[in-house]
């Protein structure tokens, strides 16, 4: 359940603005349901930071999943800090200096190419000789099989930088790799998976039984009502038993899926061709999916334009000419002082947050529905706006 269908029991005015408001309630549905699937498929389910990453919530999260993954050592040293258990990371590239920064925190290490294993072994050979930490190594795969629509996010589209093809592959560069790695999916269901799996094995099934792990990477939907579990259960529990291997997920999105909530207040209100509400938050600074998806999210009391009394368009506080929202329909006008409360704002928002123009950054806070009590966990200022600039 959104956070938002409860709205009567959180009081609005209460609310700074403009902030993130997580449902812990909610959150904790999500993850029972991950803990369900996990324990009857038999694979471990990751969070992937890449998609959510509120920590004040990570003592809750770490009581259902058993680690993080992530993209960098800034989101690597997140998970090691603040929620424990396994950390693993997988990149397009890695530096020298991040890649000897990830061997001190990492447990699993994905490479995105056979090069990049090649290059940077060697320091690991140095790092384990110096009595560092072990990790296990994998290799990127890209099967070249779509699944997603939208351009922007399809790791298998054509001309790709992720992941290994076929062509490519290395079979003579395998020692030290115990692991298998593919992510092509972007909010699909099972059957998106079980598509991939099947070309999956076509196409590199001579090596799956020679590893110890294979990561399934993200854009699992699971926590979607209309996501089929049953399926994913029976995909995941046959391909371990077909190739003896360690399964994992790492969905972002399916965790936070909807969490939380974006709360804005109207600022002003102008007309030029038809009413436009100015709010105190932004499409592009604050929720730049909308933008870039593009993707139109919903707003609890509002419909399509025409769909209810007075339709009104958008507008966010940056001077971007194309900082809008979206057109909405309402009961009433629109007034300043007025709170909107968009929906299943709690993935790839607050990660995806900029400072451009100075807006500042919305406030990220909790709501625990069994007690009712809203807790700020963080608010921003001038210093993390200015500290990013010199």
């Amino acid at each position: 359940m959104f956070i938002s269908d409860r709205v009567p029991a959180l009081d609005l005015d209460a609310v700074e603005t403009p902030c993130f408001v997580i449902d812990l309630g909610a959150l904790t549905s999500n993850l029972e349901l991950l803990r369900q699937v996990q324990q009857a498929a038999g694979c471990k389910i990751l969070l992937a930071l890449k998609g959510f990453a509120a920590f004040p919530t990570f003592g809750l999260v770490r009581q259902y999943l058993p680690g993080v993954t992530s993209s960098s050592p800034h989101e690597a040293r997140l998970g090691r800090a603040e929620f424990g258990g396994e950390v693993h990371v997988c990149a397009p590239a890695y530096s020298d200096a991040d890649f000897d920064e990830l061997l001190t925190l990492c447990d699993h290490a994905v490479f995105n190419s056979f090069s990049q294993w090649q290059r940077l072994r060697p320091r690991y050979d140095r790092h384990r000789a110096a009595g560092g930490r072990p990790l296990e190594f994998g290799i990127r795969l890209n099967p070249e099989h779509r699944e997603v629509d939208v351009e922007l996010y399809d790791p298998c589209g054509a001309c790709s930088r992720l992941g290994v093809t076929r062509e490519q592959f290395r079979p003579d560069l395998l020692d030290g790799i115990s692991g298998l790695h593919f992510h092509n999916l972007c909010e699909l269901g099972s059957d998106a998976l079980e598509r991939t799996l099947a070309v999956v094995e076509a196409k590199f099934g001579e090596f799956l039984g020679r590893m110890k792990w294979i990561n399934m990477g993200g854009g699992h939907h699971i926590t979607r009502p209309d996501y089929d579990v049953e399926r994913l259960v029976r995909i995941v529990r046959a391909f371990r038993e077909r190739w003896g291997v360690e399964v994992y997920l790492e969905p972002g999105e399916a965790i936070a899926l909807g969490t939380g909530v974006l709360v804005a207040r109207v600022l002003d209100v102008v007309r030029n061709g038809m009413e436009i509400a100015i709010l105190d938050t932004s499409a592009t600074a604050h929720m730049p999916d909308v933008l870039e998806m593009p993707y139109r999210p919903e707003i609890v009391g509002a419909g399509l334009p025409g769909e209810r009394a007075h339709t009104v368009r958008l507008g966010g506080l940056t001077c971007l000419a194309g900082d809008v929202i979206g057109d909405y329909s309402f009961d009433r006008p629109l007034q300043v002082g007025d709170t909107l409360v968009f929906r299943d704002m709690a993935h790839y928002t607050m990660v995806k947050t900029s400072t451009f123009n100075g807006v500042r950054t919305p406030s990220i806070a909790t709501w625990d529905p069994a007690v009712r009590r809203l807790q700020v966990h963080r608010r921003f200022v001038y210093g993390d706006y200015a500290s990013r600039l010199g």
